[in-house]
């Protein structure tokens, strides 16, 4: 992947529905070009698909947080199976670091994700937490 396929990526996370016209034009090359590079970024692959936001998909959970998770000792499975049988847990994603777990969450209200976060922090095996509130999505892959 060259500078200006990395440009056009850029580009079109900045806004997806950019004419190819309007994206040839911020790159400083030709339509073809332009529509030739994203036809090879998805048949490669490195482009997998373009998506919206709707409003509806956020006013669904008007109060949305993300909950990272240390886990101690081999307790993931279960946790991960307790997590799932959760009405507020919209995704759990595993991952390295400092935390073993980054769970998605989404209430109506502020109550409700106090409630969430009180039931998984019970979870036999769950050491410590730290949640942040999302506060507006630009972008979604939803």
């Amino acid at each position: 992947m060259d500078d200006t396929d990395q440009a056009l990526i850029r580009a079109l996370r900045h806004d997806a529905r950019a004419s190819l016209s309007a994206l040839a034009d911020q790159l400083g090359v030709s339509r073809t070009t332009v529509r030739a590079r994203i036809e090879r970024l998805q048949r490669q692959g490195d482009i997998a698909g373009f998506s919206v936001v709707l409003k509806g998909d956020v006013a669904q959970d008007p109060v949305r947080g993300l909950m990272m998770i240390a886990v101690e000792g081999r307790g993931a499975d279960r946790i991960l199976r307790q997590l799932s049988g959760l009405a507020d847990v919209r995704a759990v994603h595993s991952t390295n670091g400092r935390w073993d777990m980054i769970v998605e969450i989404g209430t109506a209200t502020l109550e409700d994700l106090d409630r969430a976060l009180a039931t998984i922090r019970r979870f036999d095996g769950v050491v410590s937490s730290e949640t942040n509130l999302l506060l507006r999505t630009r972008k979604s892959g939803r």
